[in-house]
């Protein structure tokens, strides 16, 4: 306990009252207070009067008197390792020299007693270091919680960013094998019919050239038995002796009679029309068998279609008209909407089909559900069963849930839209058939049937009626 004390007042007389810590060349003032030299030399730096930091006493001279014994003892105390605590430290007013027991939430000052007592403070609110400290201890806890909030917020949103990411990105891998497969299947058809043309091609050579080179082999051996009858003659040609040479004369004459066979070429020629011709197209229009879906050859509802709107015999073809005298307790006719629905719905697979509309007409296709409102004012929207799209003069094409911009415009003279149809998927799509462009998409689960549904009205304002045609390819 002693020896606590002995470090604790050995301790005391070491330290420099300025800094606070133990001295450094210490000196002494003629008023006997010690300080270190650097310390005391930077305070009397921007005084114009020098004077002793503890007792205020004057020092016009600047006299300063080394202090052995003072830098002995703390250098002994540096030595044991006597180093101040905290608690020994605490901050002192640099102007007053005087421990900081009060703080300004004016200026967010520390002051001593002394700097309370001075104008500037006077109606400033103070508090006590303690209380002051608890203020803004909490003001610390609150900012600390806010800010956990905001990155708790930030990490959710991290996490939704990268499940958004993984979804993209596992969509993508998804759509890139249903590309593949798609033009595998095609590659595949392509492939079989080029191998059964030239299968086709071969077959009919070798059927066409066989009888040729029958032909040509006896060509060659009446060749070869003419050379032989040649060398024979050439031979009768150089006889001298004259009753054989007529002898043998006699003998050819009997045996030209008798090998008298004429040879012709044989002829044949390939079918080119089959194996040179419009094939592509020909492949195309065999896998159209094959190909699901294509352009369907839908046709129109008439019990469906509004008293404004007329059906054509074959069920494929719609003009608008003035409206009609028909029985409005049909619970599948749209009224007042101009609204016809195909005659087919859907619970599966996937289909395809294009509308051609004429100039001016104003149209809406899409797809609904059987069970949509067909009576009063219709919302047109997918909560309600309506997956529409309408071209618009302000924003090239509008939709069912909002308008939305185009990168072209398909509203010309004579346009077609296609329409295609995935239930399992639960995607509906529109196309501009011209460039098979895509123009929108909706995704839903469909949980009903599901109806083609074509809107047109009338234009007032132009002579001609308006018209819309299902356009199909025949046979499919």
């Amino acid at each position: 306990m002693a020896s606590r004390q002995h470090a604790a007042s050995l301790t005391d007389e070491a330290i420099c009252p300025i800094c606070l810590d133990f001295f450094t060349d210490p000196v002494t003032l003629d008023c006997g207070h010690n300080f270190c030299r650097c310390c005391i030399t930077q305070s009397w730096e921007k005084k114009e009067i020098n004077s002793c930091p503890e007792c205020r006493e004057e020092v016009p001279e600047r006299n300063l008197r080394v202090n052995r014994v003072l830098a002995n003892l703390a250098e002994e105390a540096r030595k044991l390792k006597l180093d101040p605590t905290e608690e020994e430290r605490k901050p002192h007013c640099e102007e007053h020299q005087r421990e900081l027991k009060l703080f300004c939430q004016t200026d967010s000052k520390l002051l001593c007693e002394v700097c309370v007592v001075k104008q500037e403070h006077r109606d400033h609110r103070l508090l006590r270091l303690k209380e002051a400290v608890d203020i803004y201890k909490d003001q610390l806890q609150s900012s600390l919680d806010s800010l956990k909030g905001k990155k708790w917020t930030v990490l959710q949103t991290e996490l939704k960013q990268k499940r958004k990411i993984s979804e993209v990105r596992q969509q993508a891998s998804s759509l890139q094998t249903h590309i593949t497969s798609e033009f595998t299947k095609m590659h595949q058809i392509l492939t079989e019919k080029e191998q059964r043309l030239l299968r086709d091609l071969r077959e009919e050579e070798e059927r066409i050239v066989e009888p040729m080179e029958k032909n040509l082999r006896e060509i060659q051996e009446n060749l070869n038995s003419i050379e032989e009858e040649l060398s024979k003659l050439q031979k009768q040609a150089e006889q001298t002796d004259e009753a054989i040479f007529l002898r043998r004369q006699a003998s050819r004459k009997r045996r030209i009679s008798d090998d008298s066979h004429v040879l012709s070429v044989a002829d044949g020629t390939l079918t080119i029309g089959k194996f040179k011709g419009p094939l592509q197209y020909t492949a195309w229009r065999d896998m159209l068998n094959s190909i699901n879906p294509v352009p369907a050859c839908l046709t129109l509802d008439p019990n469906t279609a509004n008293i404004q709107l007329v059906v054509s015999g074959n069920q494929i073809n719609v003009r608008a008209e003035k409206r009609r005298h028909l029985p409005r307790d049909n619970p599948k006719r749209f009224d007042p909407q101009p609204f016809v629905l195909g005659s087919e719905g859907y619970t599966a697979g996937r289909h395809y089909w294009e509308v051609e509309v004429r100039e001016k007409t104003l149209c809406k296709v899409g797809v609904a559900q059987e069970s949509v409102k067909r009576k009063g004012n219709i919302d047109l929207k997918p909560e309600n069963g309506y997956w529409i799209f309408w071209p618009s003069p302000k924003s090239n094409y509008e939709t069912s849930t909002s308008p939305s911009r185009a990168t072209h415009n398909p509203i010309e003279k004579q346009w077609k839209v296609g329409v295609f149809l995935d239930y399992e998927g639960g995607q509906v799509s529109f196309y501009n058939v011209d460039t098979m462009s895509h123009l929108h998409t909706f995704i839903h689960t469909f949980t009903e049937k599901i109806f083609p549904i074509f809107g047109m009205a009338p234009n007032i304002r132009e002579k001609s009626s308006a018209m819309l045609r299902i356009c199909g390819i025949k046979g499919h």
